[in-house]
């Protein structure tokens, strides 16, 4: 599983920023035929677990995923959360980690992923479209 890495620059205070992209619920409006359930009470922390569900009925997948590291940014250093998927069907890991850039932010969005089923070569394809999808997710966040 090699990951896939997004970078990004935003307008937008590196607080803002954070808020933006660990709202994992909004992740849904970026992702055709997806919902997300957050499925622990809030504040989002370690331990936070929630549910990215895409597809039509019978023909959908379940991507569990849970916070096992919750840094916001604070004092000029860089936020960073890791979420490691506990799914069946989809297993891996994605870090965030937003930091200030002059007036702004940048981001960076690393991901590895595997779908089960899925003979390992297939990774490669798996990751160009993960780094296209979350490309999108992350332009949707911040630009909303």
């Amino acid at each position: 599983m090699r990951p896939f890495l997004v970078r990004y620059r935003s307008r937008l205070p590196v607080g803002e920023a954070w808020r933006r992209l660990t709202d994992w619920e909004r992740h849904a409006a970026h992702v055709p035929l997806t919902s997300v359930v957050v499925t622990t009470p809030p504040p989002t922390g370690v331990g936070t677990r929630f549910v990215a569900r895409t597809g039509l009925g019978p023909a959908s997948v379940d991507d569990v995923m849970e916070v096992v590291r919750w840094q916001p940014p604070s004092d000029g250093a860089a936020g960073l959360c890791r979420l490691q998927k506990r799914g069946t069907a989809i297993t891996g890991w994605a870090e965030l980690e937003v930091g200030a850039h002059e007036t702004g932010s940048w981001v960076v969005w690393r991901e590895a992923l595997h779908v089960t089923g899925l003979p390992r070569w297939c990774d490669a394809l798996t990751n160009r479209a993960g780094h296209r999808v979350f490309g999108r997710v992350v332009r949707g966040l911040l630009e909303d």
